[in-house]
């Protein structure tokens, strides 16, 4: 958020919850529901109501009292839902309401409809929507962290993948649109907001250069309300599944920025992609996921993809995808991140840094490792992570995209190291590669809040589980258990 009354407008967005709480809906229900009544009120102060129907605008819910308002807003949900055009009835798609007292539907109308409008425009409206995301993602009992990727490592991302006008950029796990709104931003803020580009490349940015899919309908709704607020064309971002059909739609892109969810398919179901070969037999999301980036990449894309640490050292299906990853691609960079930044997943997790091959073999010469771990402060409530924390691996990473710039092995006392293809092979393609004291038990011992003990105590119950899927995952393709020992 970039200002004072930005925020303002989110706490006071956010303190309006309280309201809901006798009305037994969660955060995320309320997150959906102040999704549908900004809706509202944003097209009217941005002067775009004529896209709705007459006599279901904001208007027209805030002269209504009592049951006569409820009855009103349900009915207006439904008529959106059905009979609205493109985005509108996309993100009203079977939408219904879970406030089921017309007095806190009235509170809600009323602050909405009292708070400060004219600063919030001066500002940016994407920018007042990624605020009540961002604190959504923040409060643990929403659940919501699963899919939002902490703000400073998207920028992170961004900053040195560098998006270009006239790239088709995707995002095949989108959550609420994170990396795709930074990478929009990153273009805008190098072309006078588009106004250096001809009308047919403004066209192009605002309608054709981003992709997308999200699984999750609820999440698809916030997702494509904040595209619009952003001024992105949410047509090309879909709802669907990345590992079936769907996902061999999106097509190609030139860049990939994403956080795939982690764990396994549910029920232990496999990719129902027909163009997947190495992990077809495998029900860990994740590394289908590194094979859909694969795939969809152009030759010469590059990518930027947060992974869990199994993907790096996982056994067959997970070797078998390294190897393949490293032959096709340039596997140039990988930046090992801190514990504790993802509140809702508690595994250790790094970003995969690659560029597509003009051929398939070949394509790494040498993985650079960064290691952002090892000694580093415990991250959680009382110390979120910082755009300044990842200075220095920007820094080390170089000026350039794909890797050509020249960098510097700071030695076995150092964060970035150089690893040559044939030293990862004798590894046995094992790229969960640490040479520095793990700070791991001194940050856990300096937690301050008992929320953060508790997520640390958890993330490492969750990290066992997720290693046991991945075990039980490569046993379904018929691989050994490891014989116990005497």
């Amino acid at each position: 958020m970039s200002g004072t009354p930005t925020r303002d407008i989110v706490q006071k967005l956010w303190g309006l919850c309280n309201i809901l709480r006798d009305d037994g809906i969660t955060y995320q229900a309320y997150v959906t529901e102040l999704t549908y009544l900004l809706f509202l009120k944003m097209l009217q102060e941005t002067e775009r109501e004529s896209t709705l129907p007459t006599g279901f605008r904001w208007g027209d819910l805030t002269r209504r009292e009592g049951e006569a308002l409820l009855t009103h807003y349900r009915a207006l949900l439904l008529k959106l839902g059905t009979e609205g055009k493109g985005t509108i009835r996309a993100i009203f798609a079977d939408a219904q309401t879970s406030l089921r007292k017309p007095a806190n539907l009235k509170e809600l109308v009323s602050q909405i409809d009292r708070l400060d409008w004219y600063s919030a425009k001066q500002e940016g409206l994407g920018d007042l929507y990624e605020g009540l995301l961002e604190k959504n993602a923040a409060e643990k009992k929403s659940g919501a962290g699963q899919y939002f990727t902490p703000r400073p490592l998207i920028d992170c991302m961004v900053r040195l993948l560098r998006p270009q006008p006239g790239e088709v950029i995707q995002d095949p796990a989108a959550g609420t649109g994170g990396f795709l709104v930074a990478a929009d931003r990153w273009i805008k803020a190098h072309t006078d907001e588009l106004f250096k580009l001809t009308s047919a490349q403004q066209y192009f940015q605002r309608e054709a250069a981003f992709r997308g899919l999200e699984l999750v309908p609820d999440t698809h709704r916030l997702l494509l309300m904040n595209l619009m607020l952003h001024d992105i064309g949410g047509d090309g971002v879909g709802s669907g599944d990345t590992l079936g059909s769907d996902g061999e739609a999106l097509g190609q892109a030139d860049l990939i920025l994403t956080n795939p969810p982690f764990g396994t398919k549910k029920g232990g179901g496999r990719p129902t992609r027909a163009n997947f070969t190495i992990t077809a037999d495998t029900s860990n999301k994740q590394l289908a996921f590194v094979e859909h980036v694969v795939r969809a990449l152009k030759p010469g894309g590059r990518a930027g993809v947060v992974v869990p640490d199994n993907v790096l050292f996982a056994d067959g299906a997970g070797r078998e995808l390294r190897a393949w990853l490293m032959d096709l691609c340039d596997l140039h960079t990988i930046l090992r991140l801190p514990t504790g930044i993802f509140y809702a997943q508690g595994v250790k997790t790094n970003v995969l840094f690659f560029a597509r091959g003009r051929r398939d073999r070949g394509g790494t010469k040498a993985v650079w490792v960064y290691d952002l771990r090892a000694g580093q402060p415990a991250y959680g409530k009382t110390r979120p992570l910082r755009v300044e924390d990842f200075s220095p691996f920007e820094a080390a990473y170089g000026d350039d995209p794909n890797r050509a710039a020249a960098r510097t092995d700071q030695g076995p006392e150092g964060r970035f190291r150089r690893f040559t293809r044939e030293e990862v092979r004798a590894r046995a393609d094992n790229l969960d590669i640490a040479w520095l004291r793990s700070g791991d038990e001194a940050a856990e011992d300096a937690l301050e809040e008992p929320e953060d003990i508790a997520e640390s105590i958890r993330a490492h119950l969750q990290r066992a589980l997720v290693e046991i899927e991945g075990l039980v995952g490569e046993l379904g393709n018929g691989a050994a258990l490891p014989e116990a020992a005497e």
